[in-house]
C-alpha cells in the first residue's frame, strides 16, 4: 500500500475518533492534560486495533465481519442514550466528569474498524508498522484537535449539546452497522 495510500486510510479511521472528541470537548470542561488524554487513548487504540487485526488474519474474518459492527453499534447507542439522559435529568456537574471507564469504551467502539483494516492487511501481506504508527499520529492530531474544537464552541450550547452529542453517538454506532451490512 502506497504512503498516500495509508494517510487517506488514516484519515477516514480518524474521522469517527473526531467526532467522537468534538462531542467529549463539547460536554466536559477540559484542560490540556484531558485532551492529552483523550488523544493517547483514541490514537493509541487506532494504532493497537490494527495490530490484533494483522493478528487475527484469515481464521477469524468470517467471526470479525458479523460481530464487530454489532458490538460497536451496541457501545455507542448505550452510551450516547447514557449522554441524552444526563443532559436532561442531571445537574450541570455531571458535565465536568472526566471518565477513564467512558474514554476507554469509546476508544474501542471507535477502533473497531481499525481492527478491521489489521485483518485486510493481513490478507494483502502489507507490513503495518509504518499504517499503524501514522494511524495512530493521525488520530491524535485529529482528537487533540476535536477536543478543543469542542470546548471552543460547547459554551455556546449549555446542556442541549449534550443531547446533540449523545445523538451524534447513536448516529455513528448506526452508520458503522449500516456500512457492515449493506
Amino acid at each position: 500500500m502506497d504512503f498516500i495510500s495509508i494517510i487517506f486510510l488514516a484519515i477516514a479511521l480518524a474521522m469517527d475518533a473526531f467526532s467522537v472528541s468534538i462531542t467529549m470537548g463539547l460536554n466536559l470542561k477540559f484542560n490540556i492534560k484531558h485532551a492529552l488524554i483523550i488523544a493517547l487513548f483514541f490514537g493509541g487504540f487506532q494504532a493497537f486495533m490494527p495490530v490484533l487485526g494483522w493478528l487475527s488474519g484469515i481464521q477469524l474474518q468470517y467471526l470479525i465481519s458479523t460481530f464487530a459492527p454489532w458490538i460497536a453499534f451496541i457501545l455507542l447507542v448505550l452510551i450516547g442514550v447514557k449522554m441524552i439522559y444526563e443532559a436532561l435529568s442531571a445537574d450541570e456537574d455531571v458535565c465536568n466528569v472526566f471518565s477513564f471507564r467512558e474514554l476507554l469504551i469509546l476508544s474501542i467502539a471507535t477502533s473497531i474498524d481499525a481492527f478491521a483494516v489489521g485483518v485486510t492487511f493481513a490478507f494483502l501481506n502489507t507490513s503495518i508498522l509504518i499504517p499503524i504508527i501514522i494511524i495512530g499520529l493521525v488520530t491524535f492530531a485529529f482528537s487533540f484537535i476535536g477536543v478543543y474544537i469542542g470546548k471552543n464552541i460547547g459554551h455556546l450550547f449549555e446542556n442541549k449539546i449534550e443531547i446533540i452529542g449523545g445523538l451524534i453517538l447513536i448516529i455513528i454506532g448506526f452508520k458503522i452497522l449500516l456500512e457492515n451490512l449493506i
